[in-house]
């Protein structure tokens, strides 16, 4: 089994559509290990998307991924990652096939509903930014 971090984030709170993701989270059949909703400031942003400082969508994705709630979670399941990033479908939602969630609920390549971990290492690295240990339930 394997871990990965899902974010579902602000353009998708604000429309409401965070028990819809879920709902596709589950049907998919991933646990969902932990899960909270909270707001980013700026500068824990920064620190998550550190690997980006210096590129020019940087500024503009900590913006907008400060600037309302997001809601993260830890899912588990066999190929997590990989499957995880299937059901989000592609980064640009207009790019994205029909079905994913991206299609569904993204709006462009910054505001695109969610977010995935790219690689095991990754998510180790992500899922330890948001949660302790004792917050994993059935690892």
């Amino acid at each position: 089994m394997e871990r990965t971090l899902a974010i579902i984030k602000p353009d998708a709170v604000k429309k409401q559509a965070v028990g819809k993701i879920i709902d596709i989270i589950e049907q998919a059949g991933f646990a969902i290990n932990a899960l909270k909703m909270i707001k980013l400031s700026p500068a824990d942003a920064g620190k998550f998307y550190a690997s980006h400082h210096g590129k020019p969508f940087y500024e503009p994705l900590v913006g907008f991924m400060s600037s309302g709630p997001i809601v993260v979670m830890v899912l588990r399941a066999d190929n997590a990652i990989s499957r995880w990033r299937q059901i989000m479908g592609a980064t640009d939602p207009a790019k994205a096939e029909s079905g994913t969630i991206r299609k569904m609920f993204g709006n462009f390549t910054r505001e695109n509903a969610t977010h995935g971990s790219d690689s095991p290492e990754s998510a180790a690295r992500e899922i330890s930014f948001f949660f302790d240990e004792q917050e994993l339930a059935g690892s």
